[in-house]
């Protein structure tokens, strides 16, 4: 049976809940989970985890590769960052990797520092929302 994206949505809350220790009258939507419930790097790596386990059963195990919600090391490529910033191509990779994130705001400043604040509640569930959508095929 497909999840509706009101019932994708509570279980990332309820997850977020758990993993971050936040209130539910704290994550919103638009609620960033870096800038606005306080979410750190191995933070991501436990609502990875409870993600899976969440959406996930025995028979239809739900998994989240490493670099599939956030890519990684796109420090290192100076195709798509420079002086701080990402470039035309970074951008374009980042829009490839996350279309779970509407990334409208963050063109105009593409501040790498800033990054870690596009993953809001919305995106995440959305991210799910297309990861269940791409499994039942």
């Amino acid at each position: 049976m497909l999840m509706t994206k009101d019932d994708i949505f509570g279980k990332v809350s309820e997850v977020l809940e758990e993993a971050l220790g936040c209130d539910d009258d704290e994550i919103t939507p638009n609620a960033s989970l870096v800038a606005d419930l306080g979410a750190e790097s191995i933070d991501f790596l436990d609502i990875v985890f409870r993600l899976e386990k969440a959406f996930g059963t025995p028979e239809k195990p739900f998994k989240i590769d490493q670099g599939e919600l956030f890519p990684e090391n796109v420090m290192d490529n100076a195709d798509w960052v420079q002086d701080g910033k990402f470039t035309d191509s970074g951008m374009d990779m980042l829009r490839e990797r996350m279309p779970h994130i509407d990334f409208t705001a963050f063109d105009s400043d593409r501040e790498v520092m800033k990054v870690g604040d596009l993953i809001t509640v919305q995106s995440l569930a959305t991210f799910v929302s297309l990861k269940l959508e791409a499994e039942a095929g």
